[in-house]
């Protein structure tokens, strides 16, 4: 992984955390997950102007890429209605990593270095400790654990079909361009269908997560994708969760949710993992 890519990745993740602790402050989820996909759509349109559509051998997984992103979307809210930011997100990121290198390797025959496998697993094992670690402002439910958990699997699954699709399409901004649109059609209907007033909301008390995080999410996952172009999926996903240190010091300062040692120590283990990965060849 070259230092432009590294650092591309690094970048991704810290605007990961910043629009999903938006979403998580959100009072109608709904109008949030709604507002972040639509608010993306803009950057969408510029990157296909730019670049121009996909090749036609990706839109399979275009295709599949905006239906399983509507799925994250649909489970990722339901555990923030469910549970702690800092409950959810280190067990949605958590187990993600992992999967993700036996898909690759199974899927795309990415196989991974002794040493590039040790840092996937030692960033996985960082991340998931936070389950055990903290303790938020509620106790962890189950329905907020079933949730992360399904969004963790989905996680795994949108990163190996984007960086098969992002590899075919020729460009990796086309594809996420026209996933991203096609996506926030998708959830539209899902969301005009499950919670209509938040086709409303979506302008109003989401309008924060509309202008703000849309933008945000969308340069995010941008930019992970042209790195799944330029790296093994497996190794880009991995690095992706460092987003959980991000995620734990805006949990803690701007949300004031619970921060410990075991936190901290669990914290420590991920940056571990990520050092690892960077010396990874």
């Amino acid at each position: 992984m070259t230092p432009l890519v590294f650092t591309a990745v690094i970048a991704a993740a810290l605007l990961h955390a910043l629009w999903n602790a938006l979403l998580k402050t959100q009072s109608d989820k709904y109008a949030g997950a709604l507002g972040v996909s639509v608010g993306g759509v803009p950057l969408a349109v510029a990157c296909l102007l730019a670049a121009g559509l996909p090749a036609a051998e990706s839109w399979p997984y275009v295709a599949s890429s905006a239906l399983i992103h509507t799925f994250y979307f649909v489970c990722l809210l339901n555990a923030y209605r469910a549970a702690d930011f800092t409950q959810v997100y280190p067990i949605a990121r958590g187990a993600a990593p992992v999967i993700t290198a036996i898909a690759g390797t199974l899927l795309v025959g990415e196989v991974l270095t002794p040493l590039q496998t040790a840092s996937v697993m030692v960033i996985a094992c960082g991340v998931m400790s936070l389950v055990f670690a903290g303790r938020g402002s509620r106790r962890l439910t189950r329905a907020g654990l079933l949730w992360a958990l399904a969004t963790s699997a989905i996680i795994a699954t949108y990163s190996v079909n984007d960086g098969i699709g992002a590899r075919l399409a020729g460009n990796s901004f086309a594809f996420y361009g026209a996933s991203a649109t096609l996506n926030a059609v998708l959830l539209t209907a899902y969301i005009g269908w499950r919670h209509p007033p938040a086709i409303r909301n979506s302008f109003t008390t989401g309008r924060r997560a509309l202008l703000i995080g849309g933008p945000v999410s969308f340069i995010a996952y941008a930019l992970v994708t042209w790195a799944f172009s330029q790296a093994p999926i497996a190794m880009v996903s991995a690095l992706r969760e460092i987003s959980i240190v991000f995620a734990i010091l805006i949990g803690t300062f701007i949300l004031r949710e619970r921060m410990d040692w075991r936190r901290i120590a669990s914290s420590f283990v991920t940056l571990m993992g990520v050092l690892l990965l960077r010396a990874a060849k």
